[in-house]
């Protein structure tokens, strides 16, 4: 498979799986407070990593661990309770739209602090990508009133966070394999999740005598295995094969299968707001305009 084709295949791939993951985390809130929620996520895709590819660890330089540990507090860490407690207060499917400010922050920031050009179409293709994000907002507002959009502030910062991250990959961890980073990641972040595991209030006998919990682990361990472990080797592989607003682009396609997943789950969904996905699909496509 060519590197264009391998780059579009793994974004289709990293679409249905993070689009997936926002109805995962709505479903484990079911049973788990969001820091239950936000540090398990992180143990259980750590020990998933560390028991098929534990050998990576040694790909990683020791001036790399810098970059390693910073790209993981802002990429995997700090989101994964952001996103946790965005969703006590939205529905996923917002969340996963408010997500599509990522490639923007990308550019800018790319541009700002790593000096990373960036052509006219990718210019447009981010701004036409982000009023097809604006657009879905304003009607997921008018449909749901009641929601408490200050949680929105949660995502967005969540989207700086990747933003950042996408750009250290590129600019420091180019030549670092993408399995060993992810698995590095997580070697920096599995204590700090740990300690805020055991003051999260989960091993409580309150918490084990829920018939919520069982299900929501199941959730959560998908959630963990494929749309945390899996799925950050492959985006980095991404962000390594192409560009940090190519690999970022990704959160366009998000909202489509967070929305799907949102429908058959009983959230409102408008044709205004098919039409708003639309006009995303548009911005990735003259985002990766040759």
């Amino acid at each position: 498979m060519k590197n264009t084709q391998r780059k579009w295949f793994y974004l289709i791939i990293l679409s249905l799986v993070w689009g997936s993951s926002f109805i995962l985390i709505k479903k484990a809130l079911n049973g788990l407070s969001p820091l239950q929620l936000g540090s398990l996520r992180i143990i259980f895709a750590s020990l998933f990593l560390f028991s098929i590819a534990h050998r990576k660890i040694a790909k990683i330089k020791k001036k790399e661990w810098k970059w390693i540990a910073i790209s993981a507090i802002l990429g995997t860490f700090v989101p994964a309770f952001l996103f946790a407690f965005a969703e006590t207060e939205i529905d996923s499917a917002v969340a996963s739209i408010l997500n599509s400010t990522t490639p923007i922050m990308t550019l800018l920031l790319g541009a700002a602090l790593f000096s990373i050009g960036f052509s006219k179409n990718q210019l447009v293709g981010v701004a036409v990508g982000l009023m097809g994000s604006f657009m879905l907002i304003w009607s997921g507002s008018e449909v749901n009133p009641n929601q408490n959009y200050w949680y929105t502030g949660l995502v967005l910062f969540a989207s700086i966070c990747y933003a950042i991250n996408v750009n250290i990959i590129k600019r420091h961890l180019q030549t670092v394999p993408a399995l060993a980073i992810t698995v590095g990641h997580f070697v920096v972040i599995f204590v700090p999740a740990l300690v805020v595991l055991l003051f999260s209030g989960f091993f409580t006998e309150a918490t084990f005598q829920s018939p919520k919990l069982i299900p929501a682990l199941g959730y959560l361990l998908l959630l963990a295995v494929v749309g945390t472990g899996l799925a950050k080797a492959l985006f980095n592989a991404l962000v390594q094969l192409s560009t940090p607003v190519f690999a970022s682009s990704v959160t366009y396609t998000i909202p489509i299968i967070a929305l799907f997943w949102g429908l058959l789950d009983g959230e409102q969904f408008t044709l205004f707001q098919l039409g708003a996905a639309a006009v995303i699909l548009v911005g990735v496509l003259l985002v990766n305009k040759s």
